[in-house]
This record gives C-alpha cells, structure tokens and sequence, in this order.
C-alpha cells in the first residue's frame, strides 16, 4: 500500500512538472558596429503585446539576451542598439534611424519594417536565435 502512495505521489510531481514546465529563449544579436552603450529589446506575444523589455550590454560587438521561464508560442522581438544612452531609437529628418535596429526572423522591409506575422516565430522549448543588426 505504501508503495502504490509513494509511485503516485511520484507520478503527480512527474506530470505538475511537465504542465508547469518553462524555457529559455537565448538571442544573440551580431554585426553591431561598437560596444557604445545597451542593446534594448521588446518581446511580444502573438497579439502584438508587449510582454517584457529588456536591456543588455555589447562586448565584442554582439550582445546575449536570454529570457527565461518563457511558455511554448508564438513570439516576435524589435530592437535598436542605444548608442547615445537616450533611451531611443533616434531617426534622421526623414524619419530614418541613424542608430542600428532589428526585427525578429530579420524581418527588414524597404520602407519601414514588415508586417508583424513575419517577425512571428514558434517557441516550443529551450532556443537560441541568432539575428543581425541593421544600420
């Protein structure tokens, strides 16, 4: 009897575990053109929301952001290299930025970014994406 308790204990803990189960979503951002001031970064859910923003050093022109306990979906992220420490993207007179952005999927348009379901992609588990900065 007390073995059957035990093994069902067990086994509720085992499956808590699971359904509770969060992971790591590692982004590394590559070709930033110093180590002038942060990295900022907003991820999104699915419906457009921003969920958490984020702030990371640069070292060796490339910078590591992990988010960690992240539930399996859909996930999208911009972000822009600070290079003044202003707290924001700045744009030239036409609205162009002088300092360094990206999209998740390196979702670059010719005018402006793309639409936001192509900065989508699937989290399912523990990943690492890997995008370039655009100057």
């Amino acid at each position: 009897m007390m073995k059957r308790l035990f093994f069902a204990f067990f086994a509720l803990i085992m499956i808590s575990n699971i359904a509770m189960s969060q992971d790591t979503l590692r982004i590394e951002i590559l070709g930033i053109r110093n180590d002038e001031n942060v990295i900022m970064l907003q991820l999104f859910n699915e419906n457009e929301e921003v969920i958490r923003q984020e702030m990371s050093i640069i070292v060796e022109k490339k910078c590591t952001i992990i988010i960690e306990d992240l539930k399996p979906g859909k996930y999208a992220v911009r972000y822009f290299h600070d290079e003044n420490g202003n707290g924001a993207l700045d744009t030239n007179n036409l609205g162009i930025p002088t300092e360094g952005y990206g999209f998740s999927n390196d979702a670059y348009g010719m005018f402006g970014p793309k639409p936001f379901n192509e900065w989508l992609f699937e989290f399912n588990a523990s990943k690492k994406i890997i995008l370039k900065i655009n100057y």
